[in-house]
């Protein structure tokens, strides 16, 4: 979030276009700089987290205990999860937002993808979402790979209006019309 002021208040940066995109961990970064800052005009998340506490009772058994580590045991710090958990917070978010999840993630659920895309869709937040049938966590299909990255350039042309030079993959984002 400073990185990214710091660059637009140089001139190096464009404030009104400036977005965040980030997988797993930084996906939850992305959505959480969407809530908590009002720095970003867009973004991405791949396979994010967007509820501490659901991620703390349903990510697979490996990775069960991470998350004691970063926020605190659970559940005994469980208000402290929800209070740093986007989801908690979508009354802030107001950005437009791409989602894109494996649906045989174990690590990151696809229910952290859907609860968060139909919250920001029933709030009228522009928003997408990709799911990729047969990937885990992290696209390991070229196809894949090649989607989530055109398929953030073609989202972010819709939201800030400009006209890619290559033909870029449909993407469907629903309350588009809101945001202008």
């Amino acid at each position: 979030v400073c990185a990214a002021r710091y660059l637009a208040s140089m001139g190096k940066a464009d404030e009104n276009r400036l977005c965040i995109s980030g997988g797993s961990a930084g996906g939850f970064t992305a959505l959480a700089a969407l809530v908590f800052s009002n720095v970003f005009k867009a973004g991405a998340s791949l396979y994010g987290i967007s509820d501490l506490s659901c991620l703390a009772k349903e990510t697979h058994k490996f990775e069960s205990r991470y998350l004691d580590q970063l926020i605190g045991p659970y559940p005994q710090e469980e208000k402290l999860y929800k209070e740093r958990s986007p989801i908690s917070h979508i009354d802030k978010f107001r950005s437009p937002l791409i989602i894109f999840q494996g649906d045989e993630d174990e690590v990151v659920p696809l229910n952290q993808a859907e609860i968060i895309f139909a919250a920001l869709k029933d709030k009228g937040v522009p928003v997408a979402i990709e799911i990729f049938k047969g990937e885990q966590h992290g696209f390991r299909k070229a196809q894949n790979i090649q989607r989530a990255i055109d398929g953030q350039f073609a989202f972010y042309s819709k939201v800030f209006g400009f006209t890619t030079a290559d033909k870029l993959p449909e993407i469907t984002i629903y309350n588009l019309d809101k945001l202008h």
